[in-house]
Parts: structure tokens; C-alpha cells; sequence
């Protein structure tokens, strides 16, 4: 069974929270929140929440300006809607609202960076944490040039739902080979608007929020972290093995894995061999919680 529960987060926004369980269930404890990528979506999480669910309270949480949560309005500098303070306050919100503390955090990508931000801030409130093909380094002007400009490359509308999931995974300039965990993760979100297939998401929303973390290194908070913390990486993701390695050295309690046959959507890649190095986690952890 999957609910949604709607939570306040920063400045008073709109974010959905969708959990996954039956209510009939006496969940263990430590609760689990799931923080998606840029431009992902909760439900990008199914797979793993459904079994996640079956002895844990799971959440999965739209993001800011992603899914069905609210898109914010441009504010004023001082106070940016959609830079990096916002994200982590959300979900610092999600977790005291949900009353999941203290959580296990499982962030891919940009959420990937929330989540550790938000442990180093808060370690009151997370019991452990996974850090899922994403790079602590600074990516620079250049790759967010790069961004912009295969934005404007989406043939958009796209006439099917599975038009968009073709070009991504296999027609898209950015794909090397045929990738159907990326076509996967990007038809999935996509809505049926009056002239075809567009995006739950602004592009330009996307570009800003990625402008206010690609050219800074976050390596300071990431060596705050405190609790049991588990870096994977796709053997073909985003993350290189040695910054990864890097990442486990600096983190206080970091531990190490990697999925062959993977890219940077390695939980849809090789859902299997995701679960089969998440889960020993996860049982280690609600052990040490008792």
C-alpha cells in the first residue's frame, strides 16, 4: 500500500511524502527516508520502499519544485527557494513531521548530497546514512554550461510516454550506449499535458538548483558525519572509484560498495544486486539501534 502525506517544509511549501507499507504492520525502528536525484521523483523509489516496507516505516519524499510537491516561487536573493539551505531544511522537516528520528537516510544523487548534509547538521536526527552515486567534488561552469545546453536539445513534446523513455535511454547525444535504467527513470517523469509528453518539472528551476551546488566541493560536511555511512557507486556511474574511495577515507564510519553493470540509476540498472548491498546495511544498523 502506498499513502501520501503532505508535510510543510521550508518557508511554508507544499511537499509530499508518500510511504510504503501496510498500516496493519509494526514497523522496526530505525524508519527509512528516501531523498531522489535532481529531476527524479518518491516514486522513482518504489522498488526499493516495497521491500524496504515490509518491516520499516518508508517514506519517499518529492522534493521542492519536483513530483507533486509545490514549485516555489522566485524569492529574493537572500533567500533562494531552491538553493541548497531549502533542500536540506525539507527534509530536516519531512523527518521531525513524519516522526521518523532518528532516520536511516538513502539519498541518489543530489538527494544523495541532502542527506549528508543534513546528517552533519543534524546528527540528533539520523541513525545512518547512504550516499548513492554521488560526487563530493566540485563539477564546475563548465558542466552546468553543458547542462544547459542538452536541455535545449529535449525534443519536446514527446508524443509517448515510451517516445521519452526511447530517447533517453538510447536516442539522447548523452548516451554512450543503450542505458534502460536512464530511459526508465526520465519516462517516468514525464505527464500527458494537452500536446504531448513534458516533464513534471521546470528546466530552468532544475538548472538554478544545480547551479547553487556545482561549483563548490563538499567535502567539509561530508567529514562531519558522524554515523554509519555506506557509499555506492554504479561501476559505470558518475562517481569514480577512487573519489568514492576518497569519500569512505574522510567520512569518520564510511563503509564501501559498488554494483557491476551499472550506471548512475544503478537502483533501476541492477535492482537485485542493489538490494543485495543495501539490505546487510540496513540489518546492521537496526541492530545496532537495539
Amino acid at each position: 500500500m502506498v499513502r501520501r502525506i503532505d508535510v510543510t517544509g521550508a518557508d511554508g511549501l507544499r511537499l509530499a511524502a508518500w510511504e510504503f507499507r501496510e498500516p496493519s504492520e509494526e514497523p522496526r525502528i530505525p524508519g527509512v527516508l528516501l531523498l531522489h536525484g535532481l529531476m527524479g521523483r518518491a516514486l522513482h523509489w518504489a522498488g526499493t520502499a516495497h521491500w524496504l516496507g515490509e518491516h520499516r516505516r518508508v517514506f519517499a519524499l518529492d522534493q521542492r519544485g519536483h513530483g507533486h510537491s509545490d514549485r516555489p516561487e522566485p524569492g529574493p536573493e537572500a533567500a533562494t527557494p531552491l538553493g541548497r539551505e531549502a533542500f536540506v531544511a525539507d527534509a530536516e522537516a519531512a523527518v521531525e513531521q513524519l516522526g521518523l528520528a532518528p532516520v536511516v537516510l538513502v539519498g541518489h544523487s543530489m538527494g544523495a548530497l541532502t542527506a549528508w548534509q543534513l546528517a552533519a547538521r543534524r546528527p540528533d536526527l539520523v541513525q545512518a546514512l547512504v550516499i548513492c552515486d554521488m560526487r563530493a567534488s566540485a563539477l564546475g561552469a563548465a558542466s552546468q554550461a553543458e547542462w544547459e545546453e542538452w536541455f535545449l536539445r529535449w525534443p519536446l513534446p514527446f508524443p509517448t510516454q515510451d517516445a521519452a523513455r526511447r530517447w533517453f535511454g538510447e536516442d539522447d547525444p548523452r548516451v554512450e550506449r543503450p542505458d534502460p535504467g536512464r530511459g526508465a527513470f526520465f519516462a517516468e517523469v514525464m505527464h500527458q499535458a494537452q500536446d504531448g509528453w513534458r516533464p513534471l518539472f521546470s528546466r530552468r528551476q532544475m538548472l538554478t538548483v544545480r547551479e547553487t551546488w556545482v561549483h563548490d566541493a563538499h567535502w567539509e560536511e561530508l567529514a562531519q558525519v558522524r554515523c554509519p555511512t555506506l557509499v555506492v557507486r554504479g561501476l559505470d556511474g558518475e562517481l569514480g572509484r577512487a573519489e568514492a574511495q576518497e569519500m569512505v577515507r574522510v567520512l569518520p564510519a564510511g563503509q564501501y560498495a559498488e554494483i557491476p553493470d551499472a550506471g548512475h540509476y544503478l537502483h533501476y540498472d541492477q535492482p537485485t544486486a542493489w538490494r543485495a548491498v543495501l539490505e546487510p546495511f540496513l540489518e546492521a544498523v537496526t541492530v545496532g539501534a537495539h
